[in-house]
């Protein structure tokens, strides 16, 4: 909540004052400030932006983080370097070690664009340790042969990204690697909402199943196996159709208990939806359906109820999704 984060961004100032008094926090209450409203254009809350040397153009937008240790590495990885370097891999199993995640990015020379992509990445989640290295015997140690970031997991590595100058940008490594701070597959739930909306990519895929149902364990691996592959394209969610917490987002889907299980896709920007063509929650149905939707080949789901029998009996016609365009267009 609004609440939560301005007490975290408060303590955030507080540790900050001692190293670093020449970062100052400020706080603004934008329902009496219309003018700061307008000019900074904030529409949700709370917005958090960073101003640098006094310029009150551009400010930074500091966006998705809620903790005050990630308030501060944010801000020391804006106001100083935002990755460290490493040159043992005694210091590079430290690193792995000390969190539940680490992006370590293996470089054949620091100065390249990937190295520079890498960087301004790390800027931008704070949650995470970044280290990055150029030492052979560190890229030995772990078989790396060519620029790569990789994700580490409880110490372990489960995500290597080969780097080429020029093919990834900042913003789609940022949504890569935020979607380790969640599972493979969330289920929806108010806790995990506020999480899933905090990471950045847009297309969210949604199983609505109950939990207790005879094929959920096999519809559930089937789902887990097809989120692998489109890890940071698509977010893939579970909601539990049996839990009646969730009845708003049956409603907003417009899913019947007759339809589960049900797979739609939603994009986040658009508010478009789609509806898996196949019944079967199958893992080659689930990649046909997302690689048809990130392609652009995907059909729109308007959702509508049926056409009533008696439609067109009385003057005035009676319009649903289905019958609209064809009557009125």
């Amino acid at each position: 909540s609004s609440q939560n984060v301005s007490e975290e961004f408060a303590e955030a100032a507080r540790q900050l004052k001692k190293e670093a008094p020449r970062i100052q926090f400020g706080k603004i209450d934008v329902t009496h400030q219309h003018d700061l409203r307008k000019e900074f254009n904030i529409r949700e809350f709370p917005t958090v932006k960073f101003f640098v040397d006094g310029s009150r153009e551009d400010p930074i937008d500091c966006k998705g983080v809620r903790q005050a240790s990630a308030f501060i590495t944010w801000v020391k990885r804006r106001t100083g370097p935002s990755t460290v370097l490493i040159n043992s891999t005694e210091q590079a199993e430290a690193i792995i070690n000390a969190d539940d995640l680490a992006v370590i990015g293996f470089f054949k020379e620091l100065h390249s664009d990937s190295v520079e992509v890498f960087r301004e990445t790390a800027r931008d989640v704070p949650e995470m340790p970044f280290g990055m290295t150029a030492s052979k015997d560190i890229h030995a140690n772990y078989g790396i042969r060519k620029n790569t970031l990789v994700v580490f997991k409880k110490g372990k590595p489960v995500h290597n990204e080969v780097l080429e100058d020029g093919r990834q940008n900042k913003l789609d490594l940022t949504r890569l690697i935020k979607t380790f701070t969640l599972d493979l597959v969330t289920e929806y739930n108010l806790e995990t909402s506020v999480k899933i909306f905090d990471v950045p990519v847009e297309n969210h895929i949604l199983l609505f199943t109950p939990r207790n149902s005879e094929t959920f364990n096999v519809i559930y691996e089937n789902y887990k196996s097809a989120a692998a592959e489109f890890r940071g394209k698509i977010m893939f969610v579970l909601v539990d159709t049996n839990e009646t917490r969730n009845g708003r987002v049956f409603e907003y889907f417009r899913i019947r208990d007759v339809d589960v299980p049900a797979v739609r896709i939603l994009n986040l920007t658009s508010d478009a939806k789609y509806k898996m063509p196949a019944d079967e929650v199958t893992v080659e149905n689930l990649k046909e359906f997302c690689q048809s939707y990130l392609s652009g080949k995907a059909k729109l789901h308007l959702s509508s109820e049926e056409i009533p029998e008696d439609w067109d009996k009385m003057p005035v016609k009676v319009l649903v999704g289905k019958n609209f365009n064809k009557i009125v267009f």
